[in-house]
């Protein structure tokens, strides 16, 4: 018995074959990513490229998912690989540990990518990846904040210029207009409107001036989305 029945009974064998062709980028593989990508990889997505260049700490535990006290310290893109490769030994993987820089964006995302997940959680280089993304014409959906927020009801996706109650998105949108980019982008955000008191302000290294709290289900909820949103899309191409 195959470890995809249940899903070749749903999405069919045509449905599957278009699975197994995808070629995905996933940038970032924290709480949205790490959750994406597998959800990706149990659907039956044989080739993904994942790109991070951060370790597991200890904050990470609260809501990413491969952030364990034993993976404390350990590159998130080599964990979560070997996890995903033990969900399907089959996988084919391409691992990037490395921070985006503007050049590098425009590097990595190529035509051969059926989709590109923006699972990054500082502005400047997601607006690199979906500049990246729109002047090379590839699909793409990006994750807005799931921080400060506790709803799971609130989570949808929509064209980031119909996107509300979201200071990331709003930023985005501002950051993207002046690069010529308001539309064409798809986003994963939540209505519901931030909770004040929970922002953290921060030394802003890593393009990271301030941060919400977080709670454990909304990540994955946003990762979630980003991957049914993608996987609907390969099966109905």
């Amino acid at each position: 018995m195959s470890w995809l029945e249940r899903t070749e009974l749903l999405v069919e064998k045509e449905g599957l074959e278009k699975l197994k062709k995808a070629n995905i980028l996933v940038v970032g593989l924290g709480g949205v990513g790490s959750f994406a990508a597998e959800f990706l990889a149990r659907a039956g997505v044989h080739k993904m490229t994942l790109v991070d260049g951060d370790v597991f700490d200890e904050t990470n535990i609260n809501r990413q998912l491969p952030a364990l006290q034993s993976t404390i310290g350990k590159p998130k893109v080599s964990v979560l690989a070997e996890r995903l490769k033990d969900i399907n030994s089959d996988i084919e993987l391409t691992l990037l540990q490395e921070f985006l820089s503007p050049e590098r964006a425009f590097e990595i995302v190529t035509k051969e990518f059926d989709y590109v997940l923006d699972c990054i959680d500082s502005i400047t280089p997601k607006v690199n990846l979906i500049v990246a993304a729109r002047r090379k014409k590839v699909k793409i959906i990006s994750s807005m904040g799931a921080g400060g927020k506790l709803d799971a009801t609130k989570v949808k996706v929509k064209d980031i210029g119909k996107t509300k109650n979201c200071t990331m998105a709003r930023v985005l949108r501002k950051r993207l207009k002046e690069r010529k980019v308001d539309k064409g982008v798809k986003a994963v955000y939540s209505d519901e409107v931030q909770i004040p008191k929970s922002v953290k302000i921060t030394d802003g290294t890593n393009f990271k001036k301030s941060y919400y709290g977080t709670i454990s289900y909304m990540p994955a909820l946003f990762g979630l989305q980003a991957a049914a949103h993608v996987v609907n899309f390969i099966i109905k191409k």
